[in-house]
């Protein structure tokens, strides 16, 4: 659709119509709208069509009193707004200041020459102010796909949507300086002085004494961007080990970035002065969280922890402390990189590509293996604790990775521990091995790999081949679990800068495949 010189003003006896551009979202994906704003003779009512939510339909009250207070004239007569496509539904409360403009220009109390070259946006409140918004990021993008360069926002709006260059944002603080621009055009377009911010991170993995074991699992799981699960007693550095992830995660990309910020402009998460967030999101939500603050949804439909951890981290600490129901909304989402939300106010689609990062005790009482304190449990009631987790949950992770409890000698030991930028080197060139492989692919690293690509990138010579075979015969597993372990080992392989998959690189993935003593996943 060509939004391009929609603005159209007619004049038939007491009647005036105007279009004013502006915009909303659905998911993390902005949409171009027009307000058209009518203004007859008539009792005076004030009425807006166009499949509007809550947010919009309450903008009336406040597009009064902002007119009111803002030294205009608000018109006696029939005042109808309608929000077009009718068919899209409108949220937020984004709408007001193009619908205020709409209004004062339809009476002629501002001049409204060459306004279709702009996008408006912004929530007034009653004294005429313009207050920040949610998703303004997403409009500047949608704007400049359909060549519309120009954006009138609320200045605290102003650094996060001129990150994109070739938009030209006008910052205002109210409807006055709106009008004002208007009238006059006496405003450069606004240049933001905020920097891309260097990445300094408050932990690192020089700090966590042993579990070498753990942190060569980690450092596979991050290669190649696959699920894992930190079994260990209390005490013995699971969350400490989970919170350094993102220290050896590679950095992002300008198109990750890009999409994290939009994620977070809609979600409302964006500082004033915030740039591009570049380090890896890491989000932990607490085990009493429900599925709406998991997955997403709400009113509104907002993202969930699974969107706001896209391309980073998403850690769940005492996994099984979890409801089970919660748990089992994840199987969708790790499989298909995306949620589908859809409630009775709409359907929108969020991203959700996380690694995904699980700490559990082995046991009810934690102590299971553990040389603080002896386990009181059965081994009935270790299984049955264990089989919290579902088969299904299972076969979505790659790794299990099992924390001991450290011995005296290490604790007061003074030798040097491995740093995170160390670790991170390694990764960073398992990844760009990935980046050659899948090149103008639509996966990004191994994890991601399709069935067609596990047949071209992970073929086995004939001793990995019995290895499997043996392992399937003692300890049958499912298609996906094989696909996993063909994954794991390709990443391991890349570790070690191999072009094939060896024998040991099968060896230590199926080492990773083994949930407590007993339990194979």
């Amino acid at each position: 659709m060509n939004f391009k010189n929609v603005v159209k003003d007619y004049r038939r006896g007491d009647k005036m119509a105007i279009k004013i551009l502006s915009s909303t979202y659905s998911g993390i994906e902005g949409m171009i709208i027009s307000v058209e704003v009518e203004i007859s003779r008539g009792l005076p009512t004030f009425n807006i069509v166009g499949l509007a939510d809550t947010a919009v339909r309450e903008s009336k009250e406040r597009v009064r009193s902002a007119i009111k207070n803002s030294g205009f004239d608000f018109p006696l007569g029939k005042i109808t707004v309608n929000l077009a496509p009718a068919d899209i539904k409108k949220v937020g409360s984004l709408l007001d200041l193009p619908i205020a403009i709409g209004i004062l220009a339809a009476t002629d109390q501002i001049n409204y020459a060459n306004i279709d070259e702009y996008i408006f946006a912004g929530e007034l409140s009653l004294s005429g102010g313009i207050t920040k918004i949610k998703g303004s990021l997403p409009i500047i993008i949608e704007g400049l796909n359909n060549k519309i360069y120009k954006f009138i926002v609320p200045k605290d709006n102003a650094d996060e949507c001129s990150l994109i260059q070739k938009a030209e944002i006008f910052p205002f603080d109210s409807l006055n300086q709106v009008a004002s621009y208007l009238k006059n055009r006496d405003m450069l377009p606004y240049k933001s002085n905020t920097t891309v911010k260097s990445i300094n991170y408050d932990y690192d993995f020089s700090e966590v004494i042993g579990q070498q074991s753990v942190k060569r699992a980690l450092e596979i799981a991050c290669a190649g961007g696959h699920n894992i699960i930190i079994l260990g007693p209390p005490g013995c550095g699971k969350t400490m080990l989970a919170s350094r992830i993102p220290s050896i995660l590679p950095d992002l990309t300008y198109e990750e970035s890009l999409e994290i910020t939009k994620i977070y402009s809609i979600a409302g998460k964006l500082s004033i002065d915030q740039g591009l967030i570049s380090t890896r999101p890491f989000r932990s939500p607490h085990h009493t969280s429900s599925k709406t603050a998991l997955i997403g949804g709400g009113i509104q439909l907002s993202p969930g922890e699974i969107t706001l951890s896209h391309n980073g981290v998403l850690f769940m600490d005492e996994l099984l402390e979890f409801d089970k129901c919660v748990l089992e909304v994840l199987r969708e989402p790790l499989e298909n990189k995306k949620i589908i939300i859809s409630r009775s106010s709409g359907t929108v689609v969020y991203p959700a590509n996380f690694m995904l990062v699980g700490s559990l005790n082995p046991c009810p009482c934690g102590y299971y293996l553990s040389k603080v304190k002896e386990c009181s449990c059965s081994d009935n009631e270790r299984k049955k604790y264990l089989n919290k987790l579902s088969g299904p949950f299972l076969d979505r992770i790659d790794i299990m990775t099992f924390a001991y409890q450290h011995q005296y000698k290490e604790i007061v030991s003074t030798n040097k521990e491995e740093s995170s930028k160390t670790i991170k080197l390694r990764v960073e060139a398992a990844r760009a091995i990935q980046n050659i492989r899948f090149n103008n692919q639509s996966v990004k690293c191994n994890a991601d790999m399709t069935n067609s690509h596990i047949k071209e990138y992970c073929k086995l010579n004939s001793e990995c081949e019995k290895i499997l075979q043996r392992f399937f015969f003692k300890f049958p597993f499912s298609l996906r679990a094989y696909n996993k372990i063909l994954k794991i080992s390709r990443t391991i392989a890349d570790l070690d800068s191999s072009m094939e998959i060896r024998s040991s690189h099968i060896m230590e993935a199926l080492s990773y495949r083994q949930l407590g003593e007993n339990k194979v996943i």
